[in-house]
């Protein structure tokens, strides 16, 4: 019984990622958790690559 217990809180946990990322999907945003995600257009890490470099 316990196994199922984890295997269903498991399964939620899956769905609700999925969710989430479905969400910023039809929001637009290009790259998920990129704090430069509305910045670099299509291409993801352009801005924080430019940040970076000496």
């Amino acid at each position: 019984m316990k196994d199922v217990i984890v295997v269903a809180v498991l399964a939620a946990i899956v769905v609700l990622i999925v969710r989430y990322l479905a969400n910023f999907k039809k929001r637009g945003e290009v790259c998920i958790g990129c704090p430069y995600s509305k910045q670099c257009g299509t291409n993801c890490g352009s801005n924080a690559q430019k940040k970076y470099r000496s």
